[in-house]
C-alpha cells in the first residue's frame, strides 16, 4: 500500500482536483481491506457522498467470493446530491478494478457516465440524507440533478436526519471568541457584541437599528439573486446590512459595488474569517438565507444560538429547523417564505425589521425561543443508531417509550386489571341462580371505554360487577344486583310473599263469583 503523501493525499485541500477518482477509489478500497487488519469486525460502515461512494459497492464485490464481508452492512449519507462523481465508464476496470457487469447491468451508469453515488445508492442498505425535508425533495427533479427515479426506486431506505452542531463550541455564555458573553437569562452582552461589530466593519454606532447579515459562500443556489434583485428596496428599510464570504466573481463585484453606495449603513468582507464570522453571529440581530436549495445548513443553527433571528426560505434544513413568527399565538423562531421570489423575501424582511423596531418585547421573546432550540449532536445520533438497528436486525427503543417508563404514574393500573384476580376467584360465587358466571376474561378493554366515553353509562352497565369503565375515578358504590349473594338469601322470602299475594286474590276473586 501507498503512503498518503506519495499518492497525493497531502494537499491544501480534501477535493477539487482532476484525479480526485482515482484518489479516493484508492481510499474506498483500503477501508474494505483494512477490516482484516482491524481489531474487531464492524456491523455497519457509514459512508458520504460520492468520495467513499464506491465501499458499499466493493463489499457487495467482494463478498461474492468472501462470505465474511456479507455480514457488514453499510449506510450511505448523502449532503448533496449535486455532486455524484461521474466519470468515462472506459475506467471502470483500470481505476476501481471492477468488472465490466456493474455498467453493464446499469448499477453504476447513467445518462452513459460511470455514476459513483447512484451505485453506492443502490448497494447501501440504507440511505440517508441530512434533512427530513431534503431526503423528500431528493425524490423531485428540481432537487435531484438526474438522480430522481433512483431516490423514488430507494424510497423503502431512504431517511432524513437533520445535522447538529456543537452545543458548547456554539455557547454564547462562554465563548472567548466574543466581546460579551451573554444567555437567555442576561441579554446585556448581546448590546455590547452589536456595537462591537458595528465598529469592527465601519457601520454606523446605532443600537436600536437591526442589524442584518449574510455569512455565505457567494454562489447562485444560496439564493443571492433574490438579494441582487431588491437589495436597494432593503436598504431604503431602517436597518443596516454586513455580507461576509466569498465566491462567483459576478456576486462579490456586485456587493463590493452596493457596499460603496451606502456608506455606514452596508459593510462587505469578500473573505472568510472564522473570528468576524463570529462576531457577526453574535452581534448581529437578524441572519439572512434565503437558499434556494439547502440540504441542511448549519449557518442557521449557528445564528439562533447566538440570538440572530433568521430569514430563511422554506427548503431543505431550513424548513426542519426555522418556524415561522406567528404573531397571533406568540410562536415561532424565526421568518421564512416558501416561493423563491424577490418580493416575497423582501416582505418577511420587512416585517422582521419592523418587528424589532416597534415591538421590541415580541422581538426579544421570539429571540429567545431560537437561543433555546436544541441542535445538539446527541438528538441526531439517536437517529443515526435507530437506522443502525434497522440494518443490522437489532432492537433500538424508540425515544417515545423513555417518558412512559420514567413516569409510570401518567398511565394509572385499570379497575379491571385490579379487580381481575378477585373475580377470578369469585366468579361462581357471584352468580344468581339466573345469570351465569361470566368469565374474568370477558372485561371492558381501557381503550374501548376512552375511544367510547360518550358512551360510558351503557359500557358501565354492561360490564360485569365489580368493573367500571372510568379508570381515572375512584369505582363508585352500587346497589346489590339480583345475581348477588345477598340477593340469593332473600329470594325465598320474595317467592313465599307472591305466593301469599296470589292466594288472597284468588280468595277475593271466588268470594265474588259467589
Amino acid at each position: 500500500m501507498c503512503e498518503p503523501d506519495s499518492y497525493g493525499f497531502d494537499r491544501p485541500d480534501l477535493y477539487g482536483y482532476m484525479d480526485d477518482g482515482e484518489r479516493f477509489g484508492f481510499f474506498s478500497r483500503a477501508i474494505v481491506r483494512m477490516l482484516d487488519h482491524m481489531k474487531f469486525w464492524p456491523d455497519v460502515i457509514n459512508c458520504n457522498d460520492w468520495q467513499t461512494a464506491l465501499v458499499p459497492v466493493y463489499l457487495k464485490d467482494d463478498g461474492v467470493r468472501e462470505e465474511r464481508f456479507r455480514s457488514v452492512r453499510t449506510t450511505l449519507t448523502v449532503h448533496n446530491i449535486e455532486y455524484q462523481g461521474r466519470y468515462n465508464p472506459y475506467v471502470l476496470g483500470d481505476l476501481f478494478g471492477l468488472d465490466a457487469g456493474w455498467v453493464e447491468d446499469g448499477t453504476l451508469l447513467m445518462d452513459g457516465d460511470l455514476n459513483l453515488l447512484k451505485g453506492a445508492v443502490l448497494c447501501a442498505d440504507a440511505v440517508n440524507a441530512v434533512s427530513p425535508t431534503y431526503a423528500n425533495e431528493l425524490k423531485m427533479a428540481y432537487f435531484a440533478h438526474r438522480m430522481e427515479s433512483v431516490m423514488r426506486q430507494c424510497e423503502y431506505k431512504l431517511f432524513g436526519v437533520l445535522n447538529g452542531i456543537d452545543m458548547d463550541r456554539y455557547d454564547p455564555a462562554k465563548d472567548p471568541s466574543i466581546a460579551a458573553a451573554f444567555s437567555t437569562e442576561d441579554m446585556s452582552g448581546k448590546d455590547a457584541d452589536k456595537a462591537h461589530l458595528q465598529r469592527l466593519v465601519g457601520l454606523r454606532e446605532e443600537p436600536h437599528v437591526p442589524v442584518v447579515a449574510i455569512v455565505s459562500r457567494l454562489v447562485s443556489h444560496k439564493g443571492l439573486d433574490l438579494i441582487c434583485e431588491v437589495l436597494h428596496d432593503m436598504m431604503k428599510l431602517p436597518m443596516q446590512l454586513v455580507v461576509l464570504g466569498k465566491g462567483d466573481k459576478k456576486y462579490e463585484e456586485f456587493f463590493h459595488w452596493a457596499a460603496q453606495q451606502y456608506p455606514g449603513r452596508m459593510a462587505v468582507r469578500l473573505d472568510y474569517n472564522e473570528e468576524l464570522s463570529m462576531a457577526i453571529y453574535a452581534g448581529a440581530d437578524l441572519f439572512l438565507m434565503p437558499s434556494k436549495s439547502e440540504p441542511c445548513g448549519l449557518s442557521q443553527m449557528i445564528a439562533m444560538r447566538y440570538g440572530t433571528v433568521p430569514i430563511v426560505r422554506e427548503t431543505g434544513g431550513l424548513k426542519d429547523t426555522v418556524h415561522p413568527y406567528e404573531a397571533w399565538r406568540d410562536a415561532g423562531n424565526g421568518f421564512t417564505f416558501a416561493n423563491y421570489a424577490s418580493n416575497d423575501m423582501l416582505h418577511v424582511i420587512r416585517e422582521a425589521v419592523y418587528l424589532y423596531k416597534d415591538f421590541p418585547d415580541a422581538f426579544g421573546r421570539l429571540r429567545k425561543r431560537a437561543m433555546e432550540c436544541d441542535f445538539s449532536w446527541a438528538r441526531s445520533a439517536g437517529e443515526y443508531l435507530r437506522i443502525y438497528a434497522g440494518v443490522t436486525g437489532q432492537v433500538w427503543p424508540a425515544p417515545e417509550a423513555a417518558p412512559v417508563e420514567a413516569s409510570p404514574a401518567a398511565e394509572p393500573v385499570s379497575v379491571e386489571e385490579a379487580a381481575a384476580p378477585a373475580e377470578e376467584a369469585s366468579a361462581e360465587e357471584k352468580a344468581g341462580p339466573f345469570e351465569e358466571p361470566v368469565p374474568a376474561a370477558e372485561t371492558v378493554p381501557e381503550t374501548v371505554a376512552a375511544e367510547k366515553a360518550s358512551a360510558g353509562r351503557s359500557v358501565e352497565k354492561a360490564a360485569p360487577a365489580g368493573e367500571t369503565a372510568d379508570v381515572k375515578a375512584e369505582p363508585k358504590k352500587r346497589g346489590r344486583k339480583p345475581g348477588t349473594k345477598n340477593g340469593a338469601k332473600k329470594e325465598p322470602a320474595r317467592k313465599a310473599a307472591e305466593k301469599k299475594a296470589a292466594g288472597e286474590t284468588k280468595k277475593k276473586g271466588t268470594a265474588a263469583k259467589k
